[in-house]
């Protein structure tokens, strides 16, 4: 199959099934995480350094699986990844040390490529007006997943603390199975990286200088690492953020974050798909960026409850609104043979964030103020405004394959 000629949007659907199981295992996670981890330990530093584990893997490894995706096809590594994954939640749920706990997340973090390795699907099977559009569809099935995962966890959690891992497991062994069986492959031979494979594409870090060489990208990779960052740190901070200010438990951050997963279905899956994106790419990123600066400083000085519905809200549709526009754009800017890399190497900074954005968060949360995770993330969003607003240019754009 080429880029231009699929079996309809058949294979779109299945990409936004494979991410939406997913983060369907790793929200289903949620509940139960903190519980299974204090079988071993209570101190709540292991339940974030499991999190930065799974990170860290993952930094290391898309831009190498991505880069593979390119010398062998985009199927064969979507399927060992998801393949990779189950794995990971099965060992999670069967675990009786600590040490199993840790492997299981460094198992999943490492095969967890198949963000960067579906981003490179679509850009594959999506001709470039309509990328911006597609690439929606992987935020959608986040938010859907972000929403039903905590929920279903909670339920099989009264069956047993470790029956969401087996859950978890056994979506992946399913989502693997349908993709065997249904999922074209959507890069042809003719298409494919021939550079004899060397053993410095394992490097993640060689793949990442690179691609940060190539004109135009250093740019929106730094816009997309300052969003990033500001989002990690909130999602790790929010609920310490509430709690503190105004007292609010479990059950009213949880309405929060569905409202979040609320917005990201909605504008992703069903907004950015009914209106003309082409050619908007560039004033729909910027104009997300400036609802989300608003919507971060909004929640820095909120006065009470009421008031973090509209912050959220407008934070929630920016974001939403502003990752697939820049998402399209690196895509844009890179030939048809360089995609799963030049994702792979962009989905590595977004893993960055995960480690860094808390830890930023947490750090000015307690020594700054309360606030501060907030009015500096609306900082951090600015710079990525800045830098996107210098990067949708058409003279950094590669030319494409037909």
């Amino acid at each position: 199959m080429t880029s231009k000629r699929g079996p309809g949007n058949r294979p779109l659907i299945f990409i936004f099934l494979t991410i939406f199981l997913d983060l369907l295992g790793v929200g289903i996670l949620v509940p139960v995480l903190p519980f299974i981890v204090a079988e071993f330990r209570s101190d709540a530093l292991t339940v974030g350094l499991l999190s930065l584990t799974f990170a860290a893997a993952q930094f290391l490894a898309s831009p190498v699986l991505g880069a593979l995706s390119d010398r062998y096809g985009r199927r064969v590594v979507l399927l060992l990844s998801v393949l990779g994954t189950g794995a990971g939640y099965f060992l999670f749920g069967l675990a009786q040390t600590l040490w199993l706990l840790y492997l299981s997340r460094l198992i999943d973090g490492f095969t967890g490529g198949n963000i960067s390795t579906a981003q490179a699907y679509i850009a594959d099977v999506s001709p470039p007006e309509d990328r911006a559009k597609n690439f929606g569809l992987i935020g959608a099935a986040f938010g859907l997943g972000f929403i039903m995962g905590p929920a279903i966890g909670g339920m099989l959690s009264l069956w047993s603390l470790r029956a969401p891992a087996f859950a978890a497991g056994g979506l992946s062994l399913v989502t693997v199975a349908l993709g065997y069986f249904l999922l074209p492959e959507s890069l042809p031979p003719e298409r494919r990286e021939r550079r004899p494979f060397r053993l410095a594409d394992l490097h993640p870090l060689g793949h990442l200088d690179e691609t940060l060489r190539r004109p135009g990208l250093a740019r929106l990779f730094t816009a997309i690492f300052a969003m990033s960052f500001a989002m990690a740190g909130l999602q790790s901070n929010y609920a310490v953020f509430t709690r503190e200010r105004f007292g609010l438990g479990p059950q009213g951050n949880a309405w929060i974050f569905t409202l979040v997963g609320a917005v990201s279905v909605l504008v992703q899956g069903v907004l950015l798909r009914r209106i003309p994106t082409a050619g908007h790419e560039r004033r729909i990123a910027t104009g997300g960026l400036l609802l989300m600066a608003g919507g971060f400083a909004a929640t820095a000085f909120v006065p009470s409850v009421a008031w973090l519905y509209p912050a959220t809200l407008l934070l929630a549709f920016g974001n939403a609104s502003a990752a697939p526009m820049l998402t399209s754009e690196v895509s844009r800017t890179v030939s048809g043979v360089e995609q799963g890399k030049v994702l792979g190497s962009m989905q590595s900074v977004v893993s960055l964030t995960r480690i860094l954005g808390p830890l930023w968060a947490g750090l000015v949360f307690d020594h700054v103020g309360h606030g501060a995770p907030y009015w500096t993330g609306a900082l951090w969003v600015v710079a990525a405004l800045a830098a996107a607003s210098l990067s949708f240019r058409p003279a950094d754009r590669a030319p494409h394959p037909p």
